[in-house]
Protein backbone atom coordinates (compact mmCIF):
# COMPACT_ATOMS: atom_id res chain seq x y z
CA UNK A 1 0.00 0.00 0.00
CA UNK A 2 1.38 3.43 -0.92
CA UNK A 3 2.25 5.88 1.81
CA UNK A 4 -0.49 8.18 0.46
CA UNK A 5 -3.08 5.40 0.65
CA UNK A 6 -2.13 4.49 4.21
CA UNK A 7 -2.15 8.18 5.21
CA UNK A 8 -5.59 8.60 3.59
CA UNK A 9 -7.04 5.54 5.35
CA UNK A 10 -5.67 6.74 8.68
CA UNK A 11 -6.92 10.29 8.12
CA UNK A 12 -10.45 9.56 6.85
CA UNK A 13 -11.75 8.72 10.30
CA UNK A 14 -10.74 12.06 11.80
CA UNK A 15 -11.56 14.16 8.74
CA UNK A 16 -15.27 14.56 9.51
CA UNK A 17 -14.61 15.88 13.01
CA UNK A 18 -11.95 18.25 11.70
CA UNK A 19 -14.08 19.59 8.84
CA UNK A 20 -17.06 20.02 11.17
CA UNK A 21 -14.89 21.79 13.73
CA UNK A 22 -13.55 24.24 11.16
CA UNK A 23 -16.78 24.63 9.17
CA UNK A 24 -16.89 28.15 7.84
CA UNK A 25 -16.88 30.00 4.54
CA UNK A 26 -13.10 30.49 4.45
CA UNK A 27 -12.55 26.75 4.89
CA UNK A 28 -15.13 25.90 2.23
CA UNK A 29 -13.47 28.39 -0.13
CA UNK A 30 -10.02 26.95 0.55
CA UNK A 31 -11.17 23.35 0.03
CA UNK A 32 -13.02 24.23 -3.17
CA UNK A 33 -10.11 26.36 -4.45
CA UNK A 34 -7.82 23.38 -3.89
CA UNK A 35 -10.23 21.05 -5.69
CA UNK A 36 -10.33 23.50 -8.62
CA UNK A 37 -6.51 23.64 -8.75
CA UNK A 38 -6.34 19.84 -8.83
CA UNK A 39 -9.14 19.62 -11.42
CA UNK A 40 -7.45 22.18 -13.71
CA UNK A 41 -4.04 20.50 -13.35
CA UNK A 42 -4.34 18.85 -16.78
CA UNK A 43 -5.20 22.17 -18.44
CA UNK A 44 -8.99 21.91 -18.67
CA UNK A 45 -11.94 21.35 -16.39
CA UNK A 46 -14.53 19.12 -17.94
CA UNK A 47 -17.98 18.17 -16.73
CA UNK A 48 -16.75 14.85 -15.33
CA UNK A 49 -14.26 16.63 -13.07
CA UNK A 50 -16.96 18.97 -11.77
CA UNK A 51 -19.24 15.98 -11.20
CA UNK A 52 -16.41 14.12 -9.48
CA UNK A 53 -15.85 17.01 -7.07
CA UNK A 54 -19.56 17.64 -6.45
CA UNK A 55 -20.28 13.93 -6.14
CA UNK A 56 -17.37 13.37 -3.79
CA UNK A 57 -18.37 16.27 -1.53
CA UNK A 58 -22.06 15.32 -1.64
CA UNK A 59 -21.43 11.67 -0.76
CA UNK A 60 -18.57 12.16 1.64
CA UNK A 61 -19.65 12.01 5.26
CA UNK A 62 -16.95 14.46 6.23
CA UNK A 63 -17.87 17.12 3.68
CA UNK A 64 -21.66 17.02 3.69
CA UNK A 65 -21.58 19.93 6.15
CA UNK A 66 -21.20 22.34 3.20
CA UNK A 67 -24.10 23.69 1.12
CA UNK A 68 -23.72 22.08 -2.33
CA UNK A 69 -24.98 25.06 -4.35
CA UNK A 70 -22.40 27.29 -2.65
CA UNK A 71 -19.70 24.68 -3.27
CA UNK A 72 -20.55 24.53 -6.98
CA UNK A 73 -20.71 28.34 -7.29
CA UNK A 74 -17.30 28.73 -5.69
CA UNK A 75 -15.80 25.88 -7.73
CA UNK A 76 -17.09 27.50 -10.93
CA UNK A 77 -15.61 30.82 -9.78
CA UNK A 78 -12.12 29.40 -9.15
CA UNK A 79 -12.08 27.05 -12.15
CA UNK A 80 -13.48 29.80 -14.41
CA UNK A 81 -10.71 32.17 -13.37
CA UNK A 82 -8.12 29.48 -14.15
CA UNK A 83 -9.72 28.76 -17.52
CA UNK A 84 -9.55 32.49 -18.33
CA UNK A 85 -5.92 32.85 -17.18
CA UNK A 86 -4.42 29.80 -15.53
CA UNK A 87 -1.62 31.59 -13.66
CA UNK A 88 -3.73 34.48 -12.34
CA UNK A 89 -6.58 32.13 -11.42
CA UNK A 90 -4.26 29.68 -9.69
CA UNK A 91 -2.62 32.49 -7.73
CA UNK A 92 -6.04 33.68 -6.52
CA UNK A 93 -6.95 30.14 -5.47
CA UNK A 94 -3.61 29.70 -3.68
CA UNK A 95 -4.12 33.03 -1.84
CA UNK A 96 -7.50 31.74 -0.65
CA UNK A 97 -5.82 28.58 0.63
CA UNK A 98 -2.91 30.51 2.17
CA UNK A 99 -5.28 32.03 4.74
CA UNK A 100 -4.70 28.78 6.65
CA UNK A 101 -0.88 28.92 6.48
CA UNK A 102 -0.67 29.52 10.21
CA UNK A 103 -3.09 26.67 11.01
CA UNK A 104 -1.35 23.43 9.97
CA UNK A 105 -4.16 21.22 11.31
CA UNK A 106 -6.62 22.97 8.96
CA UNK A 107 -4.07 22.91 6.16
CA UNK A 108 -3.84 19.14 6.50
CA UNK A 109 -7.62 18.88 6.12
CA UNK A 110 -7.47 20.97 2.92
CA UNK A 111 -4.62 18.91 1.49
CA UNK A 112 -6.36 15.67 2.48
CA UNK A 113 -9.52 16.62 0.62
CA UNK A 114 -7.51 17.72 -2.44
CA UNK A 115 -5.63 14.40 -2.43
CA UNK A 116 -8.91 12.52 -2.17
CA UNK A 117 -10.33 14.50 -5.12
CA UNK A 118 -7.18 13.79 -7.13
CA UNK A 119 -7.46 10.09 -6.36
CA UNK A 120 -11.26 9.88 -6.73
CA UNK A 121 -11.09 8.60 -10.30
CA UNK A 122 -8.58 5.91 -9.34
CA UNK A 123 -5.69 7.73 -11.05
CA UNK A 124 -3.89 10.33 -8.94
CA UNK A 125 -1.63 11.41 -11.81
CA UNK A 126 1.60 13.39 -11.65
CA UNK A 127 0.00 16.70 -12.73
CA UNK A 128 -2.57 16.37 -9.92
CA UNK A 129 0.15 15.45 -7.41
CA UNK A 130 2.18 18.47 -8.53
CA UNK A 131 -0.87 20.70 -8.00
CA UNK A 132 -1.29 19.32 -4.47
CA UNK A 133 2.44 19.89 -3.79
CA UNK A 134 1.87 23.57 -4.73
CA UNK A 135 -0.98 23.65 -2.19
CA UNK A 136 1.30 22.07 0.44
CA UNK A 137 3.97 24.68 -0.27
CA UNK A 138 1.58 27.62 0.19
CA UNK A 139 0.46 26.05 3.50
CA UNK A 140 4.06 25.40 4.62
CA UNK A 141 3.34 21.66 4.82
CA UNK A 142 5.76 18.93 3.76
CA UNK A 143 4.34 17.12 0.69
CA UNK A 144 6.10 13.96 1.89
CA UNK A 145 3.69 13.86 4.82
CA UNK A 146 0.97 13.05 2.28
CA UNK A 147 3.00 10.57 0.25
CA UNK A 148 3.71 13.15 -2.47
Amino acid sequence: MSSFQSWLNKTKTGLQDQVSRFKNKDLMDAIVAGCAIVSVADGTVDATEKQKMAGYIGRNEQLKVFNMSEVIDRFNHFAGNMEFDVMVGKQEALRTIAKFKSKPEVGRVIVGVCCAIGAADGDFDEMEKSAVRDICNVLNLNPGEFGL
